[in-house]
């Protein structure tokens, strides 16, 4: 009587769980309409490495030890990279030419515009130029940056000190705002 009434209980378990798995068959979209609704991230990559490469030659590289995909979001979709990332840009030889690094940065996939905070640091290894600041915005499609924090920019000869400024992404063509420092000037540029 025992051994028969485990069995049906048993039995009785075994179609309730079966019951719940087959009826969990949300659609995709029901699934990434309810991570957006509660704010979660459609994907979590950990010491991702992304390698962006334009008819065969690569580009740009990407180290980050976490990303964020929000790319859930109908109005604005972006990745965030809370513990911060690496980025460095190749110039045609395939040489490293720029390199950025953040402490934590969104990046705006429709805008293609990503701000990066925290201990800001961008290298021109070509030019030997730095640039550090609290916060970076940086206008991929144009690749152009601007700010208006904070600033030391180190080139060469020159070291400017201010808040607010916009360049090309190497450090080339810089607007300067409110600025002080000892500046060489070359009519070249």
């Amino acid at each position: 009587m025992y051994k028969h009434q485990y069995i049906t209980n048993k039995n009785i378990a075994v179609t309730i769980v079966m019951a719940i798995f087959f009826s969990c068959t949300n659609s995709t979209k029901a699934v990434r309409d309810f991570l957006a609704e509660k704010n979660l991230p459609i994907g979590i990559a950990k010491n991702a490495y992304h390698v962006y490469k334009d008819s065969g030659i690569v580009v740009s590289k990407l180290a980050t030890p976490l990303m964020h995909d929000f790319s859930n979001r109908e109005e604005h979709p972006y990745n965030e990279f809370p513990i911060g990332l690496k980025i460095v840009n190749f110039d045609k030889n395939g040489k490293d030419s720029v390199t950025i690094i953040g402490d934590y940065a969104l990046s705006y996939n429709k805008t293609s515009v990503a701000e990066i905070r925290g201990n800001v640091v961008v290298k021109n290894h070509t030019d030997k130029a730095t640039l550090m600041t609290d916060q970076l915005y940086w206008d991929q499609k144009e690749a152009y940056f601007f700010s208006e924090k904070k600033f030391v920019l180190t080139k060469l000869n020159d070291t400017v000190r201010g808040v607010g400024f916009e360049s090309k992404e190497n450090l080339k063509k810089v607007v300067f705002k409110n600025v002080g420092g000892n500046l060489e000037a070359n009519e070249n540029e």
